[in-house]
């Protein structure tokens, strides 16, 4: 039977509750004071032994102090959280296709409470049979190949501007028009850039090839391992130097299935200006909605795995989230059953809204609110381009997120460019300077070497624009049809981040969310010394200067941090 609580009840607690006065959450430096957190790395010794592919598949989670290993100290943070109990919260994920069906991930995907699958708008939302996430590219099970946003502004101003000079523009087009050319000329360059590129990588790939394939004859297997590879013997000066080669690549990951898609994405770039990507008359787009009005909000479906055969990112990002809950991975054995409590309270919603290409302006904008309308409390972000031209929509939605306490977790880009100078959308500041909002994170993606190479090489930095590092080299998680792989970019290293904040958010839901970005900041582990300048040979400055925080990501920190904060009565 259903029992109701009258109204006058409900009114006499709350006062009661008033009168006796919440816990008062501590200032950053009061609880920093209290949490008395270990950060400082000056004594430590870095790793020196060779790692096995075991080690390798889960260093992320490692810790330095333990491990020599600049991980997250994911098992220090579930010893930590012992005993806690969690309160339910969705992490979005705004991304590809993901394979919600996958092993480690159908447990924990979010069920929309207020939707049936009955080809209705259940809760008038707008969005029909949205159980688990929305598909803003469209499309059922298929690839959504798109040009990027360089070229689109190319192509437009191409038709729009077509035989006519500076001369010819009229006063009220001029901005647009200076915009144009600017984009034509950087278009031409990259295009440039890109096929020379790829040319001296497929020579890369060709001499990897010519070297995997006199070593499998040498070893007897196509698919052998870094183990295989230690344990031959030989006096053939010429297969020694190529297992020198090959087994630095395997040391990063780098195994055959990789070199394969490496070799297919070098060899369409050869190609580069015919590829959708940079192909003036590419017209990609699925859905029959107007990308250049915002208002015409009723387009996509609820197929948010997309293409299980063309589409790795959203599945690989969740994966990773995935992997903070669960404690690990089903394939590897590395889950841990005792995370349940994680596992019932912790849900990843899926917003498909990135395709193969540039994301639209308007799926970001739109997607962010539908991710914040229906719970997210985090937002994983693993995206970005140099172009906006309707940047303001997602500012709004930046913004909208800001007022519904929402934390949105932003991948910083793996061009090897300084943010502080270069471009990359979206992004929390209008000029560089001052942040409009306080609850976006941008993540720069570092590596398992606790030395100079420390960032990775591909990685963005900026030390107004980049606010934290995280593990983003050589990261193993979900891809598509239940199997696992290791890829990189800093689009690895923000859901680390997302999946710290939605342990923080889940343990500590009276926290806010600027609340856990400062935590998150603050109580990384620190790293004063010189390194590599990421897009450099031998450029350094010291790490310090790499982000607004200087820091590391760590969850145990963090867990430690948001505990002192809550300041919860005992």
């Amino acid at each position: 039977m259903r029992v109701l609580k009258p109204l006058y009840v409900s009114a006499f607690v709350g006062a009661l509750l008033a009168s006796c006065g919440a816990p008062k959450t501590l200032t950053t430096a009061e609880a920093l004071q209290k949490a008395n957190l270990k950060t400082s790395t000056e004594n430590v010794v870095a790793k020196k032994a060779p790692m096995t592919d075991a080690e390798i598949r889960g260093w992320q989670h490692a810790d330095i102090y333990k491990d020599s290993v600049p991980g997250i100290s994911l098992y220090q943070a579930y010893d930590f959280l012992k005993g806690k109990k969690a309160s339910p919260i969705v992490v979005g994920v705004i991304d590809s296709g993901t394979d919600i069906e996958h092993k480690d991930l159908v447990d924990i995907v979010w069920t929309n409470p207020a939707e049936t699958l009955n080809g209705k708008d259940d809760n008038g939302n707008g969005y029909i049979d949205d159980i688990h996430g929305w598909n803003f590219l469209g499309g059922d099970g298929v690839n959504t190949p798109e040009q990027l946003e360089l070229t689109r502004i190319v192509a437009k101003g191409d038709k729009k501007f077509a035989g006519k000079s500076a001369a010819d523009i009229k006063p009220e087009d001029k901005k647009e028009y200076d915009y144009y050319i600017a984009a034509k000329a950087d278009y031409d360059k990259k295009i440039k850039e890109t096929k020379e590129t790829a040319m001296q990588q497929m020579a890369f790939v060709n001499q990897a090839e010519a070297a995997w394939e006199n070593l499998a004859k040498a070893i007897g297997k196509e698919d052998f391992t870094l183990e295989d590879l230690k344990a031959l013997e030989t006096e053939d000066a010429e297969l020694q130097n190529q297992a020198g080669f090959i087994g630095n690549l395997l040391q990063q990951g780098f195994d055959k299935k990789r070199l394969n898609r490496y070799k297919e994405y070098f060899s369409k770039q050869v190609n580069v200006d015919k590829e959708p990507h940079y192909n003036l008359a590419f017209e990609g787009r699925m859905t029959k909605d107007n990308p250049e009005d915002i208002n015409d909000t009723v387009y996509g479906n609820n197929k948010v795995i997309g293409s299980k055969d063309d589409e790795i990112h959203g599945t690989h990002v969740s994966g990773i989230i995935a992997s903070i809950i669960e404690g690990g991975l089903k394939e590897d054995g590395t889950y841990r059953k005792d995370q349940k409590e994680n596992m019932e309270n912790i849900k990843i919603m899926a917003v498909r809204a990135i395709p193969d290409g540039d994301e639209r302006d308007k799926d970001v904008a739109l997607a962010i609110r539908y991710a914040v309308d229906n719970g997210a409390k985090v937002i994983n972000m693993s995206f970005g381009k140099a172009y906006s031209p309707n940047a303001e929509w997602v500012y709004d939605a930046f913004k909208y997120a800001a007022e519904k306490d929402v934390l949105l977790v932003h991948a910083a880009g793996n061009s090897s460019l300084d943010l502080d100078v270069a471009n990359n959308f979206p992004t929390d500041s209008y000029n560089k300077a001052d942040k409009y909002v306080n609850n976006v994170i941008t993540v720069g993606a570092m590596s398992r070497n606790f030395n100079d190479h420390l960032p990775a090489s591909f990685s963005n930095y900026g030390q107004k624009m980049v606010d934290v590092f995280a593990p983003g080299l050589e990261i193993y998680a979900t891809f598509p049809k239940d199997t696992y792989e290791s890829i990189q970019g800093t689009s690895m290293a923000a859901p680390e981040v997302a999946g710290v904040a939605a342990l923080v958010r889940a343990y500590y839901p009276e926290l806010t969310a600027p609340q856990v970005k400062e935590i998150i900041m603050k109580s990384g582990i620190e790293f004063h010394k010189d390194v590599i300048v990421p897009g450099s040979q031998a450029t350094k400055k010291n790490f310090d200067e790499m982000s607004i925080s200087g820091r590391i990501l760590n969850a145990y920190n963090a867990l430690k941090l948001a505990d002192a904060m809550a300041n919860r009565k005992k």
